[in-house]
């Protein structure tokens, strides 16, 4: 048996194990690679949302990131939650540092259930440091509003009217220094994806058509999409490919849960 791609996650950790470092290590087990990590914050949260969060000492990680840097060769990186922003700062010195492949940047700054998971000054670093590092971003519509500095695009609009503006906020988010732009659409009618991608004087488009399903079992999906996208890479997949593959990988993911929990519940991982 060759030897799987080692993916770096440097998220949270999420108790239910639906989200952030624990299922991270899931899906990257699904993807056929080793995960190894760095939890940026503890979280006190369940299906039913989250209730409390609490920073790692950002020398912590800073110290955990040298050490697995040091000790393995890292195919591709997954940064997710941050928590704050001295976290965010450190994060940011260690990729500068190490220029590691293939980083997936899951900008992270409030959950589903309202709970705000970034500050100001780690939002700050996330748009004026993390963004430039990243080989591409993967945020959900109302992340792509909020770091291009626009208005939210309405989910119920038709997808005539919803592709211009997300064409309008990749664009946004280059200009910003992003090299490639994923904006998840799952809470869309139409569960479409769009990537941008390409040089400045080259620039391609996608959109990864997708099926609305419901289910209420949809906790962690942005971060089982980046994740997967992350192992795609570091098995060498082109990044449309890549794109493709983690998006029916959550989508067999969904279908296949099971009903954990009051709230939105975890994912099947191990599809």
């Amino acid at each position: 048996m060759s030897q799987p791609p080692v993916v770096l996650s440097i998220a949270g950790y999420d108790p239910i194990s639906g989200a952030g470092i624990t299922a991270d290590i899931k899906t990257a087990a699904a993807q056929n690679c080793y995960a190894v990590t760095c939890i940026t914050a503890l979280t006190v949260q369940s299906t039913q949302g989250v209730f409390g969060v609490q920073p790692v000492n950002p020398e912590l990680v800073a110290r955990t990131l040298a050490t697995l840097a040091g000790d393995l060769e890292i195919a591709a990186v997954r940064v997710g939650m941050l928590g704050s922003g001295d976290v965010a700062a450190a994060v940011a010195d260690f990729l500068e540092a190490r220029r590691l492949p293939n980083i997936v940047l899951d900008p992270v700054i409030q959950s589903s259930s309202g709970a705000i998971l970034l500050d100001e000054r780690g939002q700050e670093v996330l748009v004026k440091r993390l963004l430039p590092l990243a080989d591409v971003i993967t945020p959900n519509v109302d992340e792509a509003a909020a770091l291009a500095g626009v208005e939210p695009v309405a989910t119920d609009a038709p997808w005539e009217e919803v592709l211009p503006r997300l064409r309008a906020m990749a664009g946004k988010l280059r200009e910003l220094g992003s090299r490639a732009v994923v904006i998840t659409g799952g809470h869309l009618p139409e569960a479409n994806d769009y990537l941008l991608y390409g040089s400045a004087g080259s620039a391609r488009e996608e959109v990864f058509p997708g099926v609305h399903l419901e289910s209420r079992s949809t906790h962690g999906t942005g971060c089982a999409f980046a994740t997967a996208l992350a192992c795609q890479l570091a098995h060498g997949t082109s990044l449309p490919g890549a794109v493709r593959a983690a998006k029916e990988y959550v989508r067999k993911a969904i279908a296949a849960a099971y009903p954990l929990g009051k709230g939105s519940g975890p994912i099947n991982h191990g599809v």
